[in-house]
């Protein structure tokens, strides 16, 4: 039998969104938030030529600065105070998590409930403002290392270049943080994908003018597009995927009457970190390919130039490092956000049992051998999304929109938002029903 959930679900229509207006304004503030992003994304730093920069980042876009460019939502060309986009405040709370499974003092921040969660938030601000201030410094020192970028260089250039750029992005994180609480959910995700959704035109415009002059083969254009509708359909049919386990409930006397027995299903996604690794690992593979690569122009030494040469897109270190940490990140945030443990001791208190596993540490265990088994065919469908589109695309000297990072995130963060969105219908809905029961009882 369905769920409750379920069938208000198959009943949601317009009229009920129509009705739902905490919902309407939850999608309204989304989408001024959004546009407020897009704005600043626009408003260049003071004290460069654009001019003189487009032409630098003209020379270097395949490279990691494309990759740069795809997440900060095309600020990076324009070189706007929004140019270090979220990756210092994802790389914060990456370091963050990592500490406090390793820290005493962090774990114990974590079980104190929203107390140590606000403390743990403090930590990860503090952490990246101190990730932005030397990303924007590096940033700052290559962009005097370009000719005629910079109008006058020194000192003064270098603080207000990092004062602006901090200022940015704790303002995307504060702006995130607004929209997940005041809007649909998802506010770093929706930031995002903004950017990726916003630069997708002009990237299809473009890669259709190369094919047009002949820089790209018809057939290539072809085949991107094939295989773009192709990874979409991989996409949505694994993260709709899941592992259902059995639950069963004993018999249960209430009064003179005795009661079936009833069951249900624990599911467990097949990719429970959703789109988290591959961002995460993104974001830790820019930080220092970042500074590498502003760093490496002009006269710089020639090991910095040969990191940024093997930390380049396409290349087999950077391939190697990314498909590493999109397999441990798949696994470790997995392990934070579904405890086994946990989910065995609530089954257990409330008389649910697996058939043929004793409730317990023996349920506990079996969760955690199903999952850590789906987690390893998640891991590998995030890894092959990931890396074998952008391994054919960097041949190709394609824009790494419309590589498997940028659908990944597009299409998970659209399957995300829309769930959310449903999730606020359904308990409209619910709430509608309630009032209408306690209305119909008080008239009796």
């Amino acid at each position: 039998m369905a769920s409750a959930a379920e069938q208000l679900a198959r009943n949601l229509s317009f009229s009920t969104f129509s009705k739902a207006k905490e919902l309407q304004k939850r999608i309204f503030f989304t989408l001024g938030a959004l546009l407020v992003y897009r704005l600043g994304t626009y408003i260049p730093i003071p004290g460069i030529d654009p001019d003189a920069f487009a032409s630098t980042f003209q020379q270097a876009q395949g490279g990691i600065f494309g990759l740069f460019n795809m997440f900060a939502g095309g600020a990076v060309e324009r070189l706007a105070i929004f140019a270090l986009n979220l990756i210092p405040y994802i790389t914060a709370s990456i370091v963050i998590q990592v500490m406090s499974t390793a820290s005493p003092r962090l774990e114990a921040l974590k079980k104190e409930g929203e107390s140590g969660r606000r403390k743990l938030n403090q930590y990860t601000r503090y952490l990246t403002v101190i990730f932005c201030a030397v990303q924007a410094y590096g940033i700052a020192v290559g962009l005097e290392a370009s000719e005629g970028v910079v109008a006058d260089p020194g000192w003064f250039f270098r603080v207000s270049t990092v004062i602006t750029l901090v200022g940015g992005t704790m303002f995307l994180m504060w702006l995130g943080e607004q929209m997940t609480a005041r809007g649909v959910g998802n506010g770093i995700s929706l930031i995002i994908f903004a950017g990726i959704v916003a630069s997708l035109p002009a990237t299809i415009a473009q890669t259709l003018e190369l094919s047009r002059t002949g820089a790209l083969p018809t057939i290539a254009v072809v085949g991107i597009l094939i295989g773009a509708i192709v990874v979409i359909g991989v996409i949505v049919f694994f993260e709709r995927a899941q592992r259902r386990l059995l639950i069963q409930y004993p018999k249960r006397q209430v009064g003179n009457k005795m009661y079936q027995g009833d069951t249900s299903h624990l599911p467990l996604k097949l990719n429970t970190a959703g789109v988290i690794p591959v961002i995460f690992s993104s974001s830790l593979l820019l930080l220092p390919a970042t500074i590498a690569t502003f760093s490496a122009q002009g006269d710089a030494p020639q090991w910095l130039q040969y990191i940024s040469a093997l930390l380049g897109r396409g290349q087999p270190l950077y391939l190697a490092l990314f498909a590493g940490m999109i397999i441990f990140f798949a696994f470790f945030y997995t392990s934070i956000v579904f405890n086994p443990t946990e989910t065995a001791d609530n089954l257990k208190r409330s008389g649910g049992f697996i058939p043929g596993i004793r409730p317990g540490e023996r349920t506990a265990q079996h969760i955690d051998y199903v999952l850590t088994r789906i987690t390893v065919v998640g891991a590998i469908y995030l890894t092959i999304v990931a890396l074998i589109p952008e391994v054919f695309l960097s041949q190709l000297n394609i824009s790494a929109f419309l590589g498997g990072t940028s659908l990944l995130i597009m299409v998970t963060v659209t399957l995300d938002t829309v769930s959310q969105i449903q999730s606020h219908l359904i308990a409209q809905q619910y709430e509608g029903m309630v009032k209408k029961s306690r209305l119909g009882g008080r008239k009796r």
